[in-house]
Parts: C-alpha cells; sequence; structure tokens
C-alpha cells in the first residue's frame, strides 16, 4: 500500500474549511485536497478489487458520508445565491 494521508484526513479538512466560516459560494468552490482526493481513489480501486480491509471499508463509508454531506450543503450554498 502507498503511503498516504491518515485516514481522518478529509473529515479534518471539511471540519477546519467549515470552521473558517465560508461563503455560500466558497463552499461551492470547495475540493478536497489532492492528497485525500488520491486515497479515495485507492480506496474506491481496492473496493472494486474487493482488497478493502475493515479499517478502510470504514473509512470509505465515512468518506461517502461526508461527500454526502457536502453535496447537499453545495446544493443549499447553490439557493442562498439565488
Amino acid at each position: 500500500m502507498m503511503d498516504f494521508a491518515p485516514p481522518a484526513s478529509i473529515q479534518n479538512e471539511v471540519m477546519a474549511f467549515l470552521l473558517s466560516s465560508p461563503t455560500p459560494q466558497q463552499i461551492i468552490e470547495f475540493r478536497a485536497s489532492d492528497t485525500a482526493q488520491q486515497r479515495l481513489r485507492y480506496l474506491l480501486d481496492a473496493n472494486r478489487n474487493e482488497t478493502l480491509t475493515p479499517e478502510e471499508e470504514a473509512e470509505l463509508d465515512e468518506a461517502s458520508n461526508i461527500n454526502q454531506f457536502m453535496m447537499t450543503l453545495k446544493a443549499e450554498a447553490y439557493k442562498a445565491l439565488e
């Protein structure tokens, strides 16, 4: 396995971002770091290949939940800009 950011990094990134009191436009433009995206690609590939460890499966589930939350938040930010 390659050396990636710790599993909680995307959660930490989102928390730090939200604690910065972003504007609706900044929320819409938010993207996870390249490191976090690379880790997610690894987890998705491992999931497709059915090689996820239980810890990685939990990490992927958490990332999925965070992604869903951010999609909902971005939709609300779009509404706020209308």
